[in-house]
């Protein structure tokens, strides 16, 4: 049997065919080139953001200077008002200013050239079929295939039950439930405050060719799966925390688009 041919399933699970995998699959997983590509993407999320440059300093507070048996701190001028006398413009004064003030011109996106995107996608790629990477972060059933592929009747599932029924039948059922578990859990820490309360555990990935298939809709409701169209697959996507081996779920026309994708080496 060819190393490089995997079955096809049909929706019910059962093996209809094989597939051969296209040479993308043959490139070696460049960890240090996907974990860069990752990081550049995720920076390319974050909003510069800065803070207006008079921002604690509009007060009249003054330093009264030595030789009043007070702090030298600036105070607020005047007597009479709750403010008064109040410590200003200070930089561990309330409301004073910072030391070091986010600034709205810092570059933060960490850019990387094209070819190293693009060979930190089919590295990533490649690495769906190592049982090896992909069983160091997901549960996969004993004897299955890597990567796994499915006819291109998934691309017409609309119903998130059906969805749900399919990654059963495939053997999935206790990634599922890992994901379950932890969709739930509530993060520790300061993350907390700042939107993130709840973690979601990464599951499988259904990748599909389709643009206007209805299949991201049926499964945003599973806790853990994705589903994206191969247009815009990314390594945020196959690689999520820029580790490498994320269990993958393709379409039988997505598998053979790969076919044309030229080998970067």
């Amino acid at each position: 049997m060819n190393p490089m041919e995997v079955p096809v399933y049909n929706l019910n699970g059962e093996v209809i065919g094989r597939i051969e995998l296209p040479p993308l699959f043959e490139l070696d997983v460049r960890q240090d080139i996907i974990r860069r590509v990752y990081l550049s993407q995720l920076t390319a999320r974050i909003q510069p953001q800065g803070r207006d440059p008079l921002a604690g300093l509009r007060t009249s507070a003054e330093s009264l200077g030595v030789g009043h048996g007070i702090a030298r701190v600036p105070r607020v001028k005047g007597r009479g008002y709750p403010a008064a006398g109040r410590a200003a413009r200070a930089v561990m004064a309330v409301g004073g200013a910072k030391t070091k003030a986010p600034r709205s011109w810092k570059v933060v996106w960490e850019r990387v050239n094209k070819k190293e995107r693009r060979l930190a996608i089919g590295s990533a790629i490649a690495a769906t079929s190592h049982p090896e990477l992909v069983g160091a972060r997901h549960r996969i059933p004993e004897g299955i295939a890597l990567p796994i592929v499915v006819s291109d009747d998934i691309e017409s599932i609309a119903k998130t039950s059906d969805l749900h029924k399919l990654l059963k039948k495939l053997g999935l059922e206790e990634e599922l439930e890992r994901c379950k578990r932890r969709f739930g859990k509530i993060r520790a820490g300061r993350g907390k405050m700042r939107g993130r309360v709840r973690q979601r555990a990464r599951g499988p990935l259904i990748i599909y060719s389709r643009e206007d298939s209805p299949l991201k809709l049926a499964s945003r409701n599973i806790p853990g799966v994705d589903a994206v169209s191969l247009r815009n697959l990314s390594v945020m996507h196959l690689a999520p925390g820029g580790k490498p081996g994320r269990l993958t779920i393709w379409s039988e026309s997505s598998i053979r688009a790969l076919e044309e994708v030229r080998v970067i080496v």
